[in-house]
């Protein structure tokens, strides 16, 4: 088992009844947290990369070094998967990067953010996945609009335009996507609901009815991070300044995966984490200034939370 693309690992998620984890990266080091907790925790996972996000300025050499990593990690069912292109140019320099998964996300306008016309989405949807079905890459792409900022992307989109499920149907039947993101009450980044009901804003009879029309594409639940509040209180104990915030709790997960999800993107839960780790080491140890006694805490906090998420969608034992 190695490099597998999308379609592969949610059909078997499909039988199985779970979600795969994807895992945003922005460095070699978190890359490597999530490979070694797929590992341990004999899970498939999606490693995914944003275009123009990391912590390098070649892309293309971060892009080849990620891939070459994700492949070491024989014993892991792994998918490489660009999150969020928004251009067309996106998705193709990560099939030639050797990705075995792209997303487009035309829902929205690239460069304003608003929401893009119907027509406009399937046209540049079907684009890519005429570019991707020669090499067998899988495609994903979104329908509505999920709330909240993206890494990434310019502005903020602070609305949350649902799904439809007639759409989704004719979406599918136009552009022939092998998964779809829909937008079912979540929202993108590390401040999401200002009260608790806001963990439990999943509609999950929409899930439902989109995946009784759908059942053989694979739907995706993005902007999904639960937001822990001891990672944020550690963070803004530490000299952080990150808004208290709920996010959508494991237990709607699991209602989610229950009713037809089977992939869960993950950033900002394993980003707090990993910072609330580091910024606890740099403070409690102000003498230390070798980067691999630093990098230490911080990987392993990151890891500890793609393991603890693994668990939760079912994925672990799967490999």
């Amino acid at each position: 088992m190695t490099l597998q693309t999308l379609r592969t690992a949610l059909a078997a998620a499909e039988e199985g009844g779970y979600a795969v984890g994807a895992f945003n990266v922005s460095s070699i080091d978190q890359a490597i947290a999530v490979l070694d907790a797929a590992e341990a925790e004999r899970s498939p996972v999606i490693v995914q990369a944003i275009a123009g996000m990391s912590a390098y300025d070649d892309e293309s050499r971060w892009w080849h070094r990620l891939r070459g990593l994700v492949a070491e990690y024989e014993g892991v069912p792994a998918v490489l998967h660009l999150d969020h292109g928004r251009t067309y140019d996106d998705c193709v320099r990560a099939i030639e990067h050797g990705f075995t998964s792209v997303m487009i996300d035309a829902s929205r306008a690239s460069g304003t953010d608003e929401p893009a016309s119907f027509a406009d989405n399937v046209a540049l949807t079907r684009r890519v996945v005429e570019a991707a079905a020669p090499t067998g890459v899988s495609v994903e792409g979104e329908l509505g609009t999920i709330g909240g900022a993206e890494a990434g992307i310019a502005g903020v989109l602070e609305e949350i335009v649902f799904a439809d499920p007639d759409q989704a149907v004719e979406f599918v039947e136009q552009t022939g996507v092998d998964a779809l993101a829909v937008a079912v009450g979540t929202s993108h980044g590390s401040v999401k609901f200002t009260d608790a009901a806001g963990g439990q804003r999943l509609r999950l009879g929409l899930i439902s009815e989109i995946k009784g029309r759908l059942p053989d594409t694979f739907l995706v639940l993005h902007g999904s991070s639960s937001v822990p509040a001891e990672a944020v209180a550690a963070i803004n104990a530490h000299g952080g300044d990150v808004r208290p915030s709920y996010g959508i709790s494991p237990a709607q997960k699991s209602e989610g995966i229950a009713a037809g999800i089977r992939k869960i993107n993950q950033g900002t839960d394993s980003h707090l984490a990993w910072s609330a780790a580091l910024r606890t080491f740099l403070q409690d140890n102000p003498a230390v200034v070798e980067p691999s006694e630093q990098l230490r805490p911080a990987m392993g906090g990151f890891r500890a939370m793609v393991t603890q998420r693994m668990r939760e969608f079912g994925s672990s034992g799967r490999a």
